[in-house]
């Protein structure tokens, strides 16, 4: 019963995506749009895939990748331009992905920062100043909830 109602809600998606006059015309690129509160990164530009740090795993996106919405959690974001050999580096601290069916994936994220640009010191000393607090605040309390989320963030970005 369940499969025959998924099957009737996606169906008509399926039928016109593979009928559609753009499948046949798949593209090699993609357009990025990687955007912070303070800061546009990207807008409208031309890459071949982005590499994102989903909350459910990490997962690539190229032209013509289906639709999907995810939440970003600590992690680097990679950006393959058409040209370049290596990918640009970006960690972010969380955010969403949209990616939509014409080849356009929006990146929102509160932060970012060039993964060549962060000081491995800065980043351990911070991490180090998260766990104090951590174990310093009472059992449970929104303190202790913030320096847990900061220790994660920090434990990531001293892997990027």
């Amino acid at each position: 019963m369940m499969q025959s109602t998924l099957l009737r809600r996606i169906a008509p998606t399926l039928t016109r995506r593979a009928l559609s006059s753009n499948a046949a015309e798949a593209s090699s690129v993609m357009t990025l749009n990687f955007n912070l509160p303070h800061e546009t990164i990207y807008n409208g530009a031309t890459v071949s895939q982005v590499i994102v740090p989903g909350a459910a795993g990490e997962y690539g996106v190229t032209a013509d990748h289906v639709p999907v919405v995810a939440q970003l959690k600590a992690g680097v974001l990679q950006i393959m331009h058409e040209s370049a050999g290596e990918p640009e580096k970006y960690f972010v601290p969380g955010g969403f992905s949209i990616t939509h069916d014409n080849s356009v994936t929006d990146i929102s994220c509160p932060e970012a920062v060039k993964v060549d640009d962060i000081d491995p010191a800065a980043v351990s000393s911070n991490f180090e100043a998260a766990r104090n607090a951590y174990t310093a605040a009472e059992a449970g309390s929104a303190a202790q909830a913030e320096a847990m989320v900061d220790m994660e963030v920090y434990r990531s970005m001293g892997s990027a």
